[in-house]
């Protein structure tokens, strides 16, 4: 019975086990796991920092929207320079013989100190002590600088050292686990947090904070030990060292598809302008609890991970990734549109639907414009090919989550004045503007992409090769 068991199993497990074949003699299928923890905490502060707490400082702590907006925004700032902590431990010289580990720890502290510090920020940023009024913004600003730095720095790093420790043949399949590990971190901390919080009050929001903190030091240490064998010649002082700046301006030369990197930055903003508000949408306009609000960020995340799923099967197909953006971003228009229906027709289903809609039509954008980056990538400059790809999200993200908080805070100040007419002086007009705006956005980035769907831009593949998540870089 044993052996009729055994080989059930090895029959059904790689079918079942999509990530099975990840592991390698190199790096075991238990280490490889082990690894991907630093993913979780990630994913772990993102839905802190995007999800649940600027939701409590606009409605708990009557926190100006715009203040929270552009905090949150902090720690997106930080990812542009992903591309240089990359390149730094690529070639970090230590008589340690470590490249990656320093990297991953140093950023493991910098994300604990900033977790460590919030709950004190904000309780002063709430007004709550004698302290001046400059302070309180300070020191939140502190604790989500600290926070975004580390998280970018230690995933970088984690990356890195995981595609350093995995065979050349596996190495996509190990990228994807990783990459899946952020999103299965990103929708279980969600539930968690929405589970701990149900009950709100300002001292178990500390707790749950500090929690955090413990858990990311907890498990960042445990996905780094014994990891990074020491290779003493490698990181040998003595050796030179490249220059970023050199291999900078040697990507900065190849001068096409700006078209693409335009779309990019447009989707990009269109997609994350209401990073910060649909938490506090759902709990100012349709009267949703701390609770049900932060289970939005696990259906955003498991929209976003629903389209990469679809889009690596239009891959398959050799779809053209252009196309598969655009039709991300008319998914995006609907999806929109269905938020802000929710509010006159008081209809939380609605509102639900929407925001697993925004999730799914930015995934379907991000994995287009990846894989049409990733066609772009010649002349070896794969790395500022998508470097440059990444900093450009990445700015358009910060930079839109700031202005869609201060868009609204204008916009209602203006409605409560009665600037705006009697019909518009209602709570939800600055919450629409923003969405109005994303959708104008929206289809500005159809017009930026729409020359390119007609472009040379199939994936150049044999008819039968699949193509999944496990061939995206993260």
């Amino acid at each position: 019975m044993n052996d009729m068991l055994a080989q059930g199993w090895s029959l059904i497990g790689p079918r079942f086990l999509p990530f099975a074949d990840a592991a390698s003699t190199e790096l075991p299928l238990d280490r490889l796991l082990r690894l991907s923890l630093f993913q979780v905490s990630v994913g772990m502060a993102v839905v802190l920092l995007s999800g649940t707490l600027n939701r409590v400082m606009i409605v708990e702590l009557d926190v100006p929207a715009w203040l929270v907006s552009v905090m949150v925004a902090l720690p997106l700032m930080f990812a542009p320079f992903r591309a240089l902590i990359g390149f730094r431990s690529d070639t970090y010289r230590s008589v340690l013989g470590w490249r990656r580990v320093p990297f991953i720890w140093f950023g493991s502290l910098l994300q604990f100190g900033g977790l460590a510090i919030m709950p004190f920020a904000l309780i002063v940023l709430s007004g709550d002590s004698s302290a001046p009024e400059w302070v309180g913004p300070a020191a939140a600003g502190l604790a989500f600088l600290l926070v975004g730095a580390g998280l970018h720095t230690t995933q970088t790093a984690g990356l890195a050292l995981a595609t350093d420790q995995a065979p050349e043949e596996s190495r996509p399949r190990v990228v994807a686990l990783l990459f899946v590990m952020l999103l299965v971190g990103m929708v279980a901390s969600s539930l968690v947090f929405g589970v701990l919080l149900t009950d709100f009050s300002q001292v178990k929001l500390m707790q749950v904070i500090q929690g955090a903190a413990v858990a990311t030091m907890a498990l960042n240490i445990l996905a780094l030990w014994k990891q990074e064998a020491r290779n003493p010649a490698l990181t040998d002082p003595s050796q030179p060292r490249p220059q970023f700046s050199s291999a900078w301006r040697a990507f900065a030369s190849f001068g096409r598809h700006r078209r693409l990197l335009v779309a990019v930055g447009l989707g990009t903003a269109a997609f994350n302008m209401q990073d910060i508000l649909l938490e506090p949408y759902g709990g100012q306009i349709l009267g949703l609890s701390v609770s049900a609000t932060t289970v939005l960020t696990a259906l955003l995340a498991g929209g976003s991970l629903v389209g990469f799923a679809i889009a690596a099967h239009m891959l398959t197909r050799r779809c053209n990734p252009h196309r598969i953006a655009a039709y991300g971003v008319m998914i995006g228009v609907c999806a929109f549109s269905a938020v802000i229906f929710s509010a006159p027709l008081e209809s939380a289903p609605l509102f639900r639907t929407g925001t697993f809609l925004i999730g799914f039509g930015g995934g379907l954008f991000a994995v287009g414009t990846l894989i049409a980056a990733m066609a772009i990538t010649a002349n070896g400059q794969s790395g500022l090919v998508l470097g440059a790809w990444g900093a450009v999200q990445a700015t358009a993200a910060g930079g839109a989550i700031a202005l869609g908080g201060i868009i609204r805070d204008v916009v209602s100040q203006l409605a409560e004045q009665g600037s705006l007419g009697p019909a518009l002086n209602d709570p939800t007009v600055g919450y629409s503007a923003v969405y109005h705006i994303e959708i104008v956005l929206l289809f500005a980035t159809l017009v930026a992409i729409g020359p390119l769907v007609g472009s040379a831009g199939e994936i150049d593949r044999r008819p039968g090769t699949k193509l999944g998540l496990a061939e995206f870089p993260s």
